[in-house]
């Protein structure tokens, strides 16, 4: 089992890695592992399909490693040139896992969750049923927290009106069945406690100076310091009871408060959760 956590550990560190680059999109691995658990649930799915489909959730965006930074973080409308570079992310992140004991667990995710039912999708314009039901389920939940989570060129949109262009391009872009099964969960806020989280109780916050999010973690406390991945800017940490608030210092993080990081406890429990259900699969076989 210990080698199983430790195969499962270096792949959630290396999806962590990659987006801790991005300050705009703290927690967005996190959210749509957990929306695409929930989806996976609610299609009846075994434990260990639920397992593999939360895991491909959270290393889907493995590839844009390989996306240089101005483009990743662009506050404008892309170039087509530019959009290209971002539609190589699905095949980077596939020959990232290449030779990895654990590939096959997290590949379709990775590679075909930009696949549509309609065959407009990339890398490889799959269409139907010839895209893998993993990549269906994490290509819904992935485009919904895009839509919900506030970006370099705009605002976060409200839950009712993403789950609107959900509905309305079913078949096309989203998978018909598993696309009404996720409006379904939305519709009955059972997805509202994951939206704008970045793990379970712990809401995002917004740089006071810039904008961007700034992720605490559930262990931090009042007065401990958090800084802004874009601005550089160092802020304080506020909890009344549930309730979590960051206040900027005016002061500017060293590079050692800026470089990347992860969340070390977050990535355990995920960790000891997938190999645990993975191995007791194992050990039925």
């Amino acid at each position: 089992m210990r080698y199983l956590e430790d195969l499962l550990k270096s792949l959630y560190i290396m999806a962590s890695m990659v987006e801790a680059r991005d300050p705009y999109t703290g927690g967005h691995l996190w959210r749509v592992s957990q929306f695409s658990r929930l989806l996976a649930e609610d299609a009846g799915l075994p434990d260990t399909d639920v397992a593999r489909i939360t895991l491909g959730g959270f290393l889907h965006d493995l590839g844009k490693v390989g996306v240089p930074d101005a483009i990743l973080n662009k506050p404008d409308r892309l170039t087509d040139e530019e959009y290209a570079v971002i539609k190589t992310h699905p095949e980077v992140g596939n020959r990232l896992l290449s030779g990895h004991p654990l590939a096959e667990l997290a590949r379709a995710a990775v590679l075909s969750h930009h696949e549509t039912p309609d065959g407009s999708g990339y890398p490889h314009r799959l269409s139907g049923d010839a895209i893998a039901l993993d990549a269906r389920i994490v290509g819904i939940c992935d485009a919904f927290d895009a839509m919900t989570s506030t970006r370099p060129y705009r605002r976060g949109m409200a839950v009712e009106k993403a789950l609107a262009i959900i509905a309305e391009n079913l078949g096309r872009q989203f998978d018909r069945t598993l696309g009404e099964r996720f409006l379904r969960l939305g519709r009955a806020g059972l997805l509202d406690h994951i939206v704008g989280h970045s793990q379970a109780g712990i809401p995002l916050q917004e740089c006071p100076i810039c904008g961007p999010t700034i992720v605490v973690r559930r262990e931090q406390k009042s007065g401990d310091r958090v800084f802004c991945r874009h601005c550089g800017g160092e802020a304080l940490v506020e909890r009344d009871g549930d309730a979590i608030h960051v206040t900027a210092t005016g002061r500017k993080g060293t590079p050692a408060d800026l470089q990347p990081d992860i969340d070390d406890n977050l990535i355990e429990n995920l960790v000891r959760e997938t190999a645990r259900v993975i191995g007791l699969a194992a050990l039925q076989q």
